[in-house]
């Protein structure tokens, strides 16, 4: 059977890189809540506790800041532990331990220990949970020296950057989306489905979802699936976009993005994450620095307005990404070029 084929799903994913991980190095174990009993409340550790017990699957009290402490102890004594923080909201009460501790052991050591631990939380709101199940944050994290930041966008990539981010000697945020949890593939049936056997992305990588000519759309997670799915809309608007994923913000792959850019010298970034002092204005910045006066229009941003993520549905999607306001930001990107039809895109037909 081949990759494409196999019946698995980006919360497989997560679980068979988790369970390769067990397998292949006994350093590795995997603590927090849930993750032993219900097998991770949204069943991407489906058979780990079966299969590897409960030394090296264990279910945790709720008390983050009380079990990522432990993992830093532990990771600091040469295991490599695994935390799942549940859903990235929950950070606060352990931002101490996270930040003070993992982000900084290797610095603060003069490079002589190191924190090999990789914290996994879920993000987005797809079940509309409102204000404290709902938010993504990664740009609070990726602001933070020491820790690294990764989003997978594919059921492949579930697997293969989860894989890098254990064997990772640098404290790891991986953030996966509840949205994509049951996709199967990325992009069609050959497009990135969970592979068989062990497999690894490197961190740091960036990869094109689909090439375009007139625009770069630059997007992480869920919102590269969004990006996608625009991809009828702006091509009835006559609008050839590309879209790059970057896998990680920390390391980022600055160099993916200005490739694309010298392509299509437009730039849009598409970021979940609140609008302000965030991700997107620091990809617009470095581009900005990097390639002024190449770009044929100012570079834009569609992102989270800077409001607690609203309960009513009607409410959060006047707030959050959409693809209809993607394609109206390309529009208003490449105005004034002709259309298919002669006129104008992003102007009134």
């Amino acid at each position: 059977m081949s990759a494409a084929e196999r019946p698995s799903t980006y919360a497989d994913g997560i679980a068979e890189a988790l369970g390769d991980a067990l397998a292949s190095d006994p350093s590795v174990f995997i603590m927090g809540e849930d993750v032993a009993a219900m097998e991770g409340i949204h069943g991407h550790m489906r058979g780990l506790a079966e299969r590897f017990g409960a030394e090296r699957v264990r279910d945790a009290p709720i008390s983050e800041a009380g079990f990522i402490g432990a993992a830093a102890g532990a990771a600091a004594e040469g295991f490599r532990p695994v935390v799942e923080l549940m859903t990235i909201d929950f950070f606060g009460v352990a931002m101490d331990q996270i930040y003070n501790h993992l982000a900084k052991l290797h610095y603060a050591s003069a490079g002589e220990r190191r924190a090999p631990v990789t914290i996994i939380a879920s993000t987005g709101n797809p079940l509309r949970q409102g204000v404290t199940h709902a938010q993504t944050l990664h740009g609070t994290f990726a602001h933070l020296p020491g820790l690294k930041v990764v989003l997978p966008a594919s059921p492949a990539d579930a697997k293969g950057l989860l894989s890098s981010a254990i064997a990772d000697d640098s404290p790891v945020v991986y953030l996966f989306h509840r949205a994509l949890l049951p996709l199967r593939t990325l992009s069609g049936p050959d497009g990135d489905a969970v592979p068989a056997g062990p497999h690894a992305v490197p961190l740091g990588e960036a990869v094109v979802r689909r090439p375009g000519s007139d625009v770069t759309i630059v997007a992480t997670s869920f919102m590269v699936s969004e990006a996608l799915r625009a991809i009828p809309l702006l091509e009835a608007e006559g609008i050839d976009a590309e879209i790059l994923d970057l896998r990680t913000l920390v390391p980022l792959d600055l160099e993916a993005i200005l490739g694309s850019l010298s392509r299509t010298r437009r730039l849009l970034v598409l970021d979940e994450d609140y609008r302000s002092f965030g991700a997107s204005g620091e990809l617009i910045a470095l581009v900005a620095e990097r390639m002024h006066g190449e770009l044929l229009a100012p570079p834009a941003r569609i992102a989270r307005a800077d409001t607690p993520v609203p309960y009513s549905r009607v409410l959060e999607d006047a707030v959050a990404p959409t693809p209809q306001k993607l394609v109206e930001a390309c529009g208003r990107l490449v105005e004034g070029r002709p259309g298919p039809t002669g006129v104008g895109l992003g102007t009134a037909k």
